[in-house]
């Protein structure tokens, strides 16, 4: 049997509800010409026991006490066989049943990244599209959430998380893997939905300082203008916090819907 075009790779630990939810979206795909490849932290049986009953079932399936995602996302690019690689974490889903048959159609052009918006919520509880930002963007964050990029695996092959950060090491992934990127692909469309309550969101400013590091490490960029954007980022968190509907309407584009 031939290498799939796409793996999608999930970590879970101790979240049985997240990873029923991203289960049931690969479920619904009319596209399934994927492989899924699961790494578990070490959790308790109720974790791992959503994947006894009717639904998909990952082709790669390892649990272990780990050093918390990125290590897991190590292990399961390490046995990845997709042309592309895609980071759909427990909780996160993909839009709709029709989404990676969408893709299909712009991975004929092998890009090295394609990527596009995200559904989440601001803090409000409304359910609003975020736009993904051009990728040339990338040295203020993240141009889409994970869960929205797809990587081509030969170009990443040889990458792999950060241990030292706990947070962002997706962003120093992504930005190392822009530097090398030839073609990038950024879609007008929605392609996955971010759980809420993940990491980034319950340690934001952890997650900031890392990125600042970042910043230095990857891309160079001095510590005045580093600092000026990590300045930037906590002004925006402060409003996001007094004022959800005032976040979402500066940085979202609207309710989904």
């Amino acid at each position: 049997m031939g290498a799939p075009l796409l793996s999608i790779i999930t970590v879970v630990r101790d979240d049985p509800a997240g990873l029923a939810a991203t289960r049931d979206s690969l479920a619904t795909q009319v596209w399934q010409g994927f492989e899924w490849l699961v790494a578990d932290g070490g959790s308790a049986p109720a974790t791992l026991a959503v994947l006894n009953t009717p639904g998909p079932v990952p082709q790669w399936l390892d649990s272990r006490p780990d050093g918390g995602p990125f290590a897991g996302m190590d292990r399961a690019m390490a046995v990845a066989r997709g042309d592309y690689l895609l980071f759909l974490n427990a909780g996160d889903s993909l839009v709709d049943g029709h989404i990676l048959a969408d893709l299909l159609s712009h991975l004929t052009a092998c890009p090295d990244l394609l990527y596009g918006d995200s559904l989440e919520d601001p803090g409000d509880g409304v359910m609003r599209v975020k736009p993904s930002r051009h990728w040339r963007w990338a040295f203020y964050g993240m141009p889409a959430h994970h869960c929205a990029i797809l990587y081509r695996r030969t170009l990443v092959a040889d990458l792999r998380m950060d241990q030292g950060y706990r947070i962002a090491g997706d962003y120093a992934f992504t930005l190392a893997a822009l530097r090398r990127a030839g073609s990038v692909i950024r879609l007008p469309r929605v392609v996955a939905h971010f759980a809420p309550g993940g990491l980034s969101r319950r340690h934001a400013a952890l997650g900031r300082a890392e990125q600042f590091r970042i910043r230095h490490s990857v891309l160079g960029v001095c510590a005045t203008v580093a600092g000026a954007i990590w300045l930037l980022q906590i002004v925006a968190s402060v409003i996001r916090g007094i004022s959800p509907s005032g976040y979402a309407f500066w940085r979202f584009r609207g309710p989904a819907g």
